[in-house]
């Protein structure tokens, strides 16, 4: 069968995004069930990698389809392109699989030149709106299809309301239009070298050239990764008619959300402005008013458009964004998109549905993007605080939040401070497309135009982004870099707060709460316990953290750290006593020192744990960490053990490794330093113990690092056991609990059938596992990483996102041995994969017991547990 490219809207269904787009499928959906869509066709996604294929050029087969296409759309309107008396004018937009709002390009009123013009003016008999028409197409086309600045033609838009006192756009008359046609073309010639097209089919063409290009524009590649949208998708092409709302009071053009989007309450949200066209909504160059208002300007339209979103809303199951636009008082409906929302917002709308009968708790489930949670688990700010701020202004409250940090003026101010380890604020007159990196990097977004749909305030509710926008109050000067009221200056480098949740912007940097997480987010975790079969534990050092990963949900600690409990400032010098010591008795002195702050801090953990399993690791890291380098505390330490200062430097010197990754660590210290591993086991079991007697339930697991050859780990393992039970039996008090490994080395996996012999279970450290299995060092790989994701060597950073083609072979392999020699074995991960969704699912499919992550992303990771049970049922 003939490959097809071109789709008429009355020829596809919202099944078929993958090739029409999303808002091409869309137009096709809402066209099949009769609302009011002014018609068109979609060039496929197909079409564009075609484009890309054949080295940037539309073949011939595809133009003649789209010729085909556009002259079917002239019969059925009676109107012909380019026409001296019904002439068609046609949008051209992008349309990608996954919504990706103003990063990709839009022409609008394509069709126009000088001839089709006066047609256009004298068979709507407004002069005025075919040449305001005409210098918006002049300028679109320029910068999208062509590459000119915008600023050069809003200099001139600027320069004459300027002459002429106009305060806003539609305060220009014809004659003002058509001078600024005119200068516009002059701009156009200058930049371009050669006459602005007057051929609407090469117009169309090159517009159509333009929209494929902008796929592979910096911000939408920018978009893509952030969103983690595959860059091989391709865009469609979307050419409609076009229905103008900018013909006078009578028209109009909006925006408008089935649901609040910050929120997600059940209440229209959006804007409209009368008289214009949609960029001039969401751009902010104008202000809009409250949808609501349509009600009173044009109760007709309004109550229409109130029916359609009900429909739509019904239809997709699914909040809606929804353009619109008004022409001479008749709706038509120009797109419909599943909304962007925040996590709060997405979370209320789920269980607002499920509660309808609307969808089930599975679909709620599956519905919410697991990182989106990283959202609600950050703080607002603290009341007290917020009453003893000062106030600078107040704004819209575009996107919800509590933020504070350094004012900058440019994304790439902002993009410099983040890597420097500041916190950023961006703030802007208006934010474009081109700002996605600073408004990624930034901690918040202030805007002093805009409304609640305009690009900053879309992207930002996106990216869960605090963003507050439209304060018109303040005056941003980008060019010397402040930002003023009437009586406060704010400088570039001085801190600011914003309160996306109120609109609210503050002096300095104002204290914030933590997290209280209630309400429907209780009610969608139960379902998302309901249906997950993976357990999610923590990585946890300290009963602080201990305590925040169960209010998260933790269903124990997969990796407690006992190296991390070392570096306290009153146990360092014990630990170093006891690693610079040179002899036994020596070295057992300083460890007598160290168990009973061992010993506390377990019996604190488990308290906080009753019932739960706590994995804890023996001392992992090389020796050398944790020795001083600086000559004040080789001194004191000197002074403490009553040797020479040369002697300790001399010790410190021995002990350094070049390689310390793959040094003396782990197991290998077990080995030959067995003491210190007697002395954690015997600090845990006390621990457990007391903890018992106090009604506490404990269930430690004893997990030995490191370990690649079952003779070490029978060695240690050995050792533990005699201890554990030593204690025990002093005590008089049973505890139970088991002996495992980490599973971090490859030759751990090649041989997991022998270690889990003897082992009780596992946990692949996949941190550990990743950096020997790539040869990369995790604290320089940072160097070279970054640009080998750029130019797809790897897909992604494998320390965040787990290589499942390489590690995860290694993975499957010590899971599948380890089942073969020991069928119950429990099997986990602790590497900071366990937060990482697709990770979670990988651990799922693979057969594991339990995920571990960091406190905050245990909501994270039972989300995505439960996703992936409900997708593979096992």
């Amino acid at each position: 069968m003939e490959a097809k490219y071109v789709y008429s809207f009355n020829e596809g269904s919202k099944e078929m995004k993958s090739l029409l787009g999303g808002k091409g499928a869309n137009l096709a959906e809402m066209t099949k069930i009769g609302l009011p869509v002014p018609p068109g066709f979609t060039i496929t996604t197909e079409a564009c990698n075609d484009y890309y294929d054949k080295n940037e050029v539309i073949s011939d087969e595809i133009v003649n389809e789209i010729e085909e296409h556009l002259e079917r759309l002239e019969k059925q309107l009676d109107k012909n392109l380019g026409c001296s008396k019904n002439p068609l004018l046609i949008s051209v937009r992008s349309g990608a699989v996954f919504s990706m709002p103003g990063m990709m390009d839009t022409i609008l009123n394509l069709g126009l030149n000088d001839i089709s013009v006066q047609a256009l003016a004298k068979a709507t008999q407004n002069e005025r709106f075919a040449y305001d028409s005409y210098r918006r197409f002049i300028q679109m086309f320029s910068d999208v299809a062509m590459d000119v600045p915008k600023y050069k033609f809003e200099n001139v838009l600027d320069d004459i309301k300027e002459a002429k006192g106009y305060k806003i756009d539609t305060d220009l008359t014809t004659e003002d239009l058509k001078e600024v046609v005119r200068r516009y073309k002059e701009i156009y010639k200058k930049e371009v070298r050669e006459e602005f097209p007057e051929e609407p089919k090469e117009q169309l063409m090159l517009a159509i050239k333009a929209v494929f290009k902008s796929w592979n524009n910096p911000r939408a590649i920018v978009y893509r990764k952030l969103n983690d949208i595959s860059h091989k998708l391709g865009t469609a092409v979307n050419i409609q008619s076009m229905v103008f709302g900018n013909m006078g009071e009578t028209s109009g053009t909006g925006v408008a959300f089935t649901r609040n989007p910050s929120t997600g309450e059940n209440k229209l949200f959006g804007e409209f402005l009368m008289n214009a066209q949609g960029e001039d909504v969401v751009a902010g160059i104008r202000t809009p008013q409250n949808i609501s208002t349509l009600k009173d300007v044009m109760p007709s339209a309004y109550d229409e458009f109130v029916k359609i979103t009900s429909i739509l809303e019904n239809h997709y199951k699914d909040m809606q964004d929804i353009e619109f636009t008004i022409e001479k008082e008749k709706l038509y409906i120009l797109q419909t998109r599943n909304g962007k929302r925040t996590t709060k917002a997405a979370i209320n709308v789920v269980v607002d549905l499920v509660e309808a009968g609307i969808i089930d708790e599975k679909e709620a489930i599956m519905r919410i993007e697991p990182n989106q949670l990283d959202q609600l688990l950050h703080p607002n700010f603290e009341d007290k605080a917020l009453k003893e701020a000062k106030i600078i202004s107040k704004g819209l409250p575009a996107s919800p939040g509590a933020s504070s940090g350094k004012v900058y003026f440019n994304a790439e101010d902002v993009v410099e401070a983040a890597e420097r380890g500041e916190e950023a604020i961006l703030v802007r007159l208006e934010t474009s497309p081109e700002d996605i990196e600073g408004m990624i990097r930034a901690q918040g977004i202030l805007t002093a135009r805009g409304g609640m749909t305009s690009h900053a305030a879309v992207v930002a509710r996106g990216m869960g982004k605090c963003c507050v926008a439209g304060c018109g109050e303040i005056k941003v000067d980008e060019f010397n870099k402040e930002m003023r009221t009437e009586d406060i200056v704010i400088k570039e480098g001085e801190y600011i707060s914003l309160d996306g949740s109120t609109g609210c912007i503050y002096v300095g940097s104002v204290q914030k709460t933590e997290v209280a997480l209630t309400g429907n987010f209780d009610k969608l975790m139960t379902w998302v316990d309901k249906y997950r079969t993976m357990m999610v534990r923590t990585n946890a050092d300290n009963p602080r953290d201990s305590r925040m990963a169960i209010k998260f949900g933790a269903e124990g600690i997969g990796l407690c750290r006992t190296e991390h409990m070392f570096f306290e400032e009153d146990r360092i010098p014990a630990v170093r006593e006891m690693i610079l010591s040179k002899t036994l008795d020596q070295r057992l002195i300083a460890l007598d020192k160290l168990l009973p702050m061992q010993r506390e801090d377990f019996i604190e953990i488990f308290k906080v744990m009753d019932s739960k399993p706590v994995n804890i690791r023996l001392l992992d890291p090389p020796l050398h960490e944790f020795l001083p380098h600086d000559d004040e505390t080789i001194a004191e330490l000197a002074k403490t053990m009553g040797i020479e200062i040369s002697e300790i430097k001399k010790r410190i010197v021995d002990l350094d490794e070049f390689n310390p990754m793959l040094g003396h660590r782990g197991c290998r210290l077990g080995v030959t330093y067995p003491e210190i591993s007697q002395m954690q086991a015997k600090a845990i079991m006390q621990g457990a113990i007391e903890a018992t007697k106090q009604g506490i339930k404990v269930i430690p697991e004893i997990m030995i690092p490191l370990v690649g050859e079952v003779k070490e780990f029978k060695i240690i393992r050995d050792l533990i056991k005699e201890t554990v039970d030593a204690v025990i039996k002093e005590e008089g008090v049973t505890v139970d609990y088991t002996i495992g490994t980490m599973i971090e080395i490859p030759r751990a996996c090649l041989t997991a059938d022998e270690i889990a012999e003897v082992a009780d279970f596992f946990s692949f450290g996949t941190n550990d596992l990743t950096q020997m299995t790539f040869g990369y060092s995790r604290d320089d790989a940072g160097k070279f990483l970054g640009e080998y994701v750029n130019k797809e060597i790897l897909e992604k950073d494998p320390f965040q996102v787990l290589d499942q083609n390489g590690v995860g072979k290694l993975v499957e392999m010590g899971v599948k041995l380890g089942k073969s020699a020991k069928p119950q074995i429990k099997l986990g991960i602790c590497g900071e994969h366990g937060g990482e969704p697709s990770s979670v699912e990988f651990c799922y499919n693979a057969g594991l017991n339990y995920v571990s992550c960091s406190p905050f992303r245990v909501p994270i990771a039972r989300l995505a547990a439960a996703q992936a049970s409900i997708k593979n049922p096992r």
